[in-house]
């Protein structure tokens, strides 16, 4: 092992220890990353599908461009034999031998990319759906994660001290206030009310007095 090799290990060592102290911390956090990570995967894997799929549809055309150029020598080299043309027709002959061996070589390239391809798209398929998995875990966990949160604050708001004064106490003073504040409201109101009737009374008391004189 040379140095380099060492000096890889060592910081791939470093990296995988942060993760996990981070998911230990975190773990909505260090989904989110693997996620993401998936993510990539999967798009390369897609990548890797539509470049297996165009290949294979090459391979196809030169297959299909081998067998007519087959047919078409070995045509011409009956023709040139039924003629009595022996040069002609030895050249018509190798050439539709030799396309015949393209096209034997074709086939198996098609068949073993064709192969290929289904096994790169079921690899697709399943990868896709795992990352759906983790992505409906992930909404789990962040269900959880706001569950947690709103239980947090209920019970500081409910229980803890913050500042010597617990929240609950903040709330029934407030509440307090408010009763207060309604009741001061309503009995200036009734006192106003009040008010302006005696000093209605008043005024009338004093037109009656006015007119009796």
């Amino acid at each position: 092992m040379n140095l380099f090799t060492r000096i890889k290990q060592s910081i791939e060592a470093d990296v995988h220890e942060a993760l996990d102290k981070k998911e230990n911390r975190n773990p909505l956090a260090a989904l989110n990353q693997y996620l993401r990570q998936c993510e990539q995967e999967v798009e390369k894997v897609r990548k890797l599908v539509e470049r297996q799929f165009i290949l294979k549809e090459q391979f196809q055309k030169e297959l299909k461009e081998a067998r007519y150029m087959m047919e078409k020598r070995s045509s011409q080299a009956q023709i040139a034999s039924e003629a009595g043309e022996s040069e002609l027709f030895t050249f018509a002959d190798q050439e539709s031998e030799n396309y015949r061996s393209r096209v034997h070589h074709l086939e198996d390239a098609v068949a073993k990319v064709s192969n290929e391809l289904t096994e790169l798209e079921h690899r697709y398929e399943l990868m896709k759906h795992k990352l759906k998995d983790m992505s409906i875990k992930r909404m789990e966990l962040m269900g959880k994660e706001n569950l947690t949160h709103a239980h947090y604050r209920m019970n500081k708001v409910l229980n803890e001290k913050v500042t010597g004064l617990k929240e609950y106490d903040r709330f029934e003073q407030m509440e307090g206030y408010l009763t207060r504040l309604e009741e001061k409201i309503n009995r200036n109101y009734h006192e106003n009310t009040i008010d302006a009737k005696i000093e209605e009374l008043q005024r009338n008391a004093k037109k009656e007095e006015s007119k009796s004189l």
